[in-house]
Order: C-alpha cells, then structure tokens, then sequence
C-alpha cells in the first residue's frame, strides 16, 4: 500500500532523514516509535506532503507521491492526524468534520454516521467551537474529521499526548476497530509503550533519522526497548 524507497529529508543544511525504507501493507497498523528528535514527525510531514521530497520516493497504491500537495495526497485516500491536533479552534465542531468532506471522491456532502458512533460526543457539541472543547474532545474531532474523507490509510502523530488516561483507552479502541472492522491501515507515532503494544500489530524503531529495527510488534523485546526507546 505505502512504499517509501531511499528517503532523504533536510532542514537547511542539516541532514534529518536517511535512505529510509518503508512497506505498509493494506490492513497493517504500525506503531512508529523512538526517542524525540529522530525523524519521526518528519516522516510523516514527507509523506503527507507537507515537507517536499528532496531524494527518494513515496508510492500510494502504486501511485507517486512526487509533487502532489497534502490535499491532493488525501484525496487518494490518506488521512493525517498531525501532532498537537490543528484542529479550526474558531470554527464549530460541525464544520471542522466537513472540511475533511472536501477530498472525497464520492462528493459526498454529510457527516458520515458512524463518526458519530465512534465519538458520540461529537454530535452533541456540532455547534461548539472547536477551541472550547478539552483537549481529549478535540483529539476525537481530529481524528473525525480525518475519518470524514473515507481514509484508506490513516496518519496519526502522537495520539494520545496530553489526552486524560481515559480518553486515551477510547481512542485505542476507535484505532483497533478502524483496523480491524473498517478495513483501515494506521501508521501512527506513539512514545507510550503499554499503548503501542496494544494497538501495534507492527513496529518501526527509528535513530538518528533511520528506520533500524522494524517486525511484529510481538518481537519488540527488552534489548530492542533498551537501547532505542529508553532515556
């Protein structure tokens, strides 16, 4: 599904990403991990296209990315969920979720139900400004509006941070079930280990802007924790 071959991303003149390798299958969900600074959200802005690619390439269901702006990219069925959330604080809930309308092929012009399903609090906030909601709330807006452009591939950049513990396990449930019951592959950055593990059926370890260590998630052991994971 997601191929990325030989990717080489700079800051300036400082070198961040190098000759990063990926392969996401179709119903893959991995767990991007490693300590702060190595590359990880720059990754994912290369992928999105948020970060022009200077070296490598990034194929979508044997489609280049090459060139193709953010909104483009979701069009073709990525959904992104950046870091720190960006969701529209002076523009209502219902108006956040149908701005991830617009990259719909199917033109498709209503809130899809089962949003609503995974997020009921969502429905009853429709009229609430984005801004005024907790930071758990506007977490789940992120991730419903994402899911609004019927996402074949969703992004998502530290879900979980600063989110209370219990809106944290929700939205490890919301993510399994995307996986397992929507058909949704997920790549998502996550520093809580107790919470990758349980929704990682995969994992990529990340130093110094490389990919070193990737397979099951059964296989991240203590040697492996230890040396990249560990402050």
């Amino acid at each position: 599904m997601l191929q990325i071959e030989n990717l080489n991303q700079y800051y300036g003149e400082s070198h961040i990403l190098w000759d990063v390798n990926v392969d996401i299958k179709q119903g893959d969900c991995v767990c991007l991990m490693g300590r702060n600074g190595v590359g990880k959200t720059t990754l994912l802005k290369s992928i999105m296209g948020l970060l022009p690619i200077k070296k490598g390439s990034i194929n979508f269901n044997n489609v280049s990315l090459a060139g193709k702006d953010a909104a483009v990219r979701a069009s073709h069925g990525i959904g992104y969920v950046p870091q720190g959330r960006e969701i529209f604080a002076q523009l209502t809930v219902e108006e956040n979720l149908k701005i991830g309308l617009s990259a719909r092929k199917d033109k498709l012009r209503e809130i899809p139900q089962h949003i609503f399903d995974m997020f009921p609090v969502l429905k009853k906030m429709l009229k609430r400004r984005g801004g005024d909601l907790s930071g758990g709330q506007q977490q789940q807006l992120a991730i419903g509006r994402a899911l609004a452009l019927d996402p074949k591939l969703l992004i998502l950049d530290e879900p979980t941070e600063g989110i209370q513990p219990n809106i944290v396990r929700d939205i490890g449930d919301v993510i399994i079930k995307l996986n397992e019951e929507h058909n949704i592959t997920v790549l998502l950055v996550e520093q809580k280990l107790p919470f990758a593990r349980r929704i990682g059926k995969q994992f990529i370890v990340m130093d110094r802007g490389r990919c070193e260590v990737t397979g099951e998630m059964s296989g991240l052991n203590e040697e492996i924790i230890k040396k990249y994971l560990t402050v």
